[in-house]
């Protein structure tokens, strides 16, 4: 082939890869979103999250987060953490009240979200974090994988890390429903039909031992689920009686069909709504 072809061929590579995103400038926000194609740290100036303290029935967890995130904040050991269990308990609300806590304590520290399907650019986010003097703490929402999903392999690079290790800078917390971010159904079939069932599903399951820290988020009882109603209606000054909150709660409750952190708030919405008072 000759070289002018070479040339043509490498201009039109060149055209079709994405441009590479400007250096950030990290000292504009507190919290970013990671981008791909092209790379880039969107800054996020107001985080949707709510206050610490109103956060019922998970206080273990709550306490032990903050504990481990305040340790890696003041620059000491940490643990990344998987927070998994129960939908609308509170683990991703909880993620992101302990970044606020932190930063209302006077430390500093960045968080960074990182959406599932980006997991195979984590190589690139933690070239461009490495270099900073602030500290990280990456973040994934809603985290698992299929039986043919890849994009584990990536997120080694963050919880152990290559030759080069993971960054002293960052610390990766991740929240899941699945306490092995696989299903259990996969795991059992994979382990019935192989030649060595024990060594069938360890690359995967083995991830989330990864975790140094583990928390699980357990369904509430009626009593926690109302305790966390009248703490939103304390908070933003919703007036209502205790007879009348207990029973549109549980009647939401029912026609929901399901009892959590997140159908607590969504009644509170609702009632909030009801009373013309304004929720930010």
């Amino acid at each position: 082939m000759s070289k002018s072809a070479l040339k043509r061929i490498a201009a039109a590579l060149e055209r079709m890869s994405p441009p590479a995103g400007d250096t950030p400038d990290l000292d504009t926000a507190d919290a970013f979103v990671w981008h791909v194609e092209p790379d880039r740290l969107a800054p996020v100036m107001q985080v949707n999250r709510i206050a610490i303290d109103l956060l019922v029935g998970i206080r273990r967890s709550r306490d032990t987060l903050l504990e481990n995130t305040l340790q890696f904040a003041r620059g000491l050991p940490a643990n990344n953490a998987l927070l998994w269990g129960a939908r609308g308990m509170g683990k991703s609300s909880l993620v992101k009240a302990v970044h606020a806590e932190v930063l209302r304590q006077g430390h500093s520290l960045k968080i960074v979200e990182v959406q599932r399907e980006d997991l195979p650019s984590i190589a690139r986010l933690l070239g461009i974090l490495r270099d900073s003097d602030h500290r990280f703490l990456l973040y994934c929402d809603d985290l698992s994988f299929s039986h043919d999903d890849q994009h584990y392999k990536s997120l080694k690079a963050v919880l152990d890390g290559g030759i080069e290790g993971r960054p002293e800078n960052v610390v990766f917390y991740a929240t899941s429903n699945r306490r092995h971010l696989m299903p259990r159904d996969m795991i059992e079939n994979e382990r019935g039909s192989a030649i060595s069932p024990s060594e069938a599903t360890e690359e995967k399951v083995s991830l989330s031992d990864r975790f140094g820290l583990w928390l699980g988020f357990h369904p509430c009882d009626q009593d926690e689920y109302l305790s966390m109603i009248r703490g939103y209606c304390d908070t933003y000054g919703v007036v209502i009686s205790d007879d009348d909150l207990r029973a549109e709660a549980i009647e939401w409750q029912a026609t929901r069909g399901s009892r959590s952190g997140r159908v607590a708030w969504q009644y509170f919405i609702d009632l909030a709504g009801r009373k013309g008072i304004q929720v930010s």
